[in-house]
């Protein structure tokens, strides 16, 4: 197994991010995304730190999977906690570490920062996979239940209010 290195993300990994972010949607969820409107949204990301920050983690030199993290404020803890969104790893590299690298610099930034509370993410209640490798991990999901409302994909403001 080689070495797994983990780096914030570039705009260079745009497109790779954007592929990655389609293959997961259809692989975890059954989601057909619009491909463009992907690659707008990770460019957003990526030229707006306050959006979110991308990392990228490296196996032997090429990208094999990437996450999304968002910072949410807690007034219960006068801290930050970084949720993890988007994660994919590339089937190849999958069960070599490429998460656990991944969380492993996202918890070793936590446990560092004074301002940083914790790491969250949400899981498709269908993918067992996914929720083992999180567990494995040392994360647990037996807190908090995720509901959500969301407008339909592909829909801006303007349609909506029509």
């Amino acid at each position: 197994m080689s070495s797994i290195d983990v780096r914030p993300a570039r705009r260079g990994d745009a497109d790779t991010i954007a592929g990655f972010q389609v293959a997961m949607a259809l692989e975890s969820e059954g989601l057909g995304l619009d491909p463009p409107t992907v690659a707008r949204g990770v460019r957003a990301v990526l030229d707006d730190p306050t959006k979110g920050r991308y990392w990228v983690a490296e196996d032997a030199g090429r990208v094999a999977g990437c996450l999304l993290v968002i910072p949410e404020w807690s007034d219960w803890r006068c801290a930050t906690v970084l949720w993890v969104h988007s994660l994919y790893v590339v089937p190849a590299a999958r069960r070599r570490g490429v998460f656990a690298a991944l969380y492993g610099h996202l918890r070793s930034l936590v446990e560092r920062s004074p301002d940083l509370a914790g790491l969250r993410l949400y899981v498709d209640k269908g993918n067992a996979p996914a929720q083992r490798a999180y567990e494995a991990v040392g994360m647990a999901c037996d807190h908090y239940q995720l509901f959500e409302w969301l407008k339909p994909a592909g829909r801006d403001a303007t349609e909506a209010d029509s």
